[in-house]
């Protein structure tokens, strides 16, 4: 009766680190097609986890151990296995949503002026999210202009977006589940479906292919958004995470050559800087260091002209749209 100890423990070893490894950066995990597969194992964790452990509990029971010692270092080493995949590595334990979200004017911001921002607008009350404290917490939920916003950031991929979190009319709640093809998703409370942060769209779960509802925003640099916007609020750092924010510009000016957050400075390769145009019927991508070269890049999507604009610091830029036959 032993080998069923052995099954169960080898099966919960290896369930507890699949659990975690397709929907983490791990050595090959965000280049597979394996959203449906990692959903499927959160979905029906306790049922594996529950099969494993009634395996290993007849083994322990039933099983004629001469040293009854021995079960207890796969035991410690399941244990140990379990601990650092749900409490350690679990992306909303590595990242936690901010204790107190702090905002104030510009007359009492703290955040360097050279940082950039998420910048939103809304029935005329304008706030500033600066990526360095979006980097860390992933998404914050806030209110502007009386409406329900979700402002999400992913360092890997470097896109923000800001959503309405509102799911069936319900305003929602969401946590950070992990990451699939190297882009942030979230969870929401109520049905556990995980959306895709780049797009808003349920991707697994109950809700799969529903699509949240866009909220219009602007990424600059802190200066440039409070020259536009000179009465906007700005979030501050939380005291709460003062050690996980990041402490230098290298990741906003490109500088950092981390694998996952770094960036190639040519252009075209996976990790190199485009700006993004998508229109109801087309959309293009277009190259940074081309961008910083020209200023302006003119061009047309679908029966729209466009420009693409980088700012005088460098760092702000803007999509312009006007019809063709203007």
């Amino acid at each position: 009766m032993k080998k069923y100890f052995w099954l169960g423990f080898l099966g919960l070893f290896f369930f507890e680190i699949a659990n975690v490894y397709f929907i983490m950066p791990m050595p090959g995990s965000q280049r597979m097609n394996s959203i449906s597969l990692a959903y499927f194992l959160y979905k029906w964790r306790w049922v594996f986890r529950g099969f494993f452990l009634v395996l290993m509990l007849i083994g322990l029971v039933k099983g004629n151990w001469k040293r009854k010692w021995i079960p207890a270092i796969p035991i410690i080493l399941l244990a140990a296995v379990a601990y650092l995949a749900n409490f350690k590595m679990a992306a909303d334990a590595m990242f936690k949503q901010p204790k107190q979200l702090l905002l104030t004017d510009a007359a009492e911001n703290k955040v360097d002026i050279n940082r950039l921002v998420i910048g939103v607008t809304v029935n005329g009350e304008s706030k500033a999210y600066p990526i360095r404290f979006l980097g860390y917490h992933h998404f914050v939920q806030d209110v502007v202009g009386g409406k329900n916003i979700m402002v999400t950031y992913c360092t890997v991929c470097r896109t923000g977006r800001v959503f309405e979190p509102v799911v069936n009319g319900k305003n929602e709640t969401f946590r950070l589940v992990g990451m699939d093809h190297f882009n942030a998703m979230l969870e929401d409370a109520t049905t556990k479906s995980w959306w895709r942060q780049a797009t808003g769209e349920a991707i697994s779960g109950k809700l799969k292919g529903y699509q949240l509802t866009e909220v219009y925003s602007t990424q600059t640099s802190l200066g440039k958004w409070l020259q536009l916007n000179p009465a906007s609020l700005v979030m501050q750092a939380d005291p709460a995470f003062l050690k996980s924010y990041d402490t230098t510009l290298k990741y906003e000016s490109g500088l950092s050559r981390s694998n996952l957050t770094g960036t190639d400075t040519m252009s075209w390769k996976d990790k190199s800087w485009v700006v993004g145009i998508r229109l109801k019927n087309g959309s293009k991508a277009y190259d940074w260091n081309r961008l910083k070269k020209e200023r302006i890049i003119n061009d047309q999507i679908d029966n729209n002209r466009v420009a693409v604009v980088l700012s005088d610091d460098n760092k702000s830029f803007f999509a312009l749209k006007f019809p063709v036959n203007r």
